[in-house]
């Protein structure tokens, strides 16, 4: 059983960053499963840092960019939007170039909260970064 509300656009999302970090880092949101969001970035000059491999901060600003879309998928934008509240990570493996791919779960999905797991892998579906991220579900301002 699919958790997203409606009929969530990932061509829609992804078209949203056009302006935003999203897009300067190369991220891109890829495919919806039941309970998943998957997407990937590039590791290339946006997103190494100068030591030649990923930048953590690269990785935990695509962990939250997952999180923050999947969470916002599952709740009625009419009446809820989700933003991030914390985020951790730990970084498990370099990696300098090519593609690294990310999964998004809920761990919990509350009312006033959300907790995701994001798992992000190498070429090879080594794990290269493992993150939690908490999410405020918050009321959607009236429209006047």
């Amino acid at each position: 059983m699919s958790i997203w509300f409606g009929e969530p656009s990932i061509e829609w999302a992804n078209s949203r960053g056009e302006h935003a970090l999203i897009r300067a880092l190369g991220i891109e949101m890829t495919e919806l499963g039941d309970d998943v969001l998957r997407g990937r970035m590039p590791v290339d000059h946006r997103t190494r840092q100068p030591g030649g491999v990923l930048h953590g901060g690269a990785s935990v600003a695509f962990a939250e960019t997952l999180a923050s879309w999947g969470s916002s998928f599952t709740v009625d934008p009419a009446l809820n939007y989700c933003v991030g509240m914390e985020i951790n990570a730990n970084h498990i493996r370099p990696v300098a170039e090519g593609w690294v791919y990310g999964e998004a779960r809920p761990i919990a999905r509350g009312r006033t909260t959300q907790v995701w797991e994001i798992r992000i892998t190498d070429a090879a579906g080594k794990l290269v970064c493992i993150s939690r991220c908490t999410l405020a579900v918050l009321s959607t301002p009236s429209q006047y």
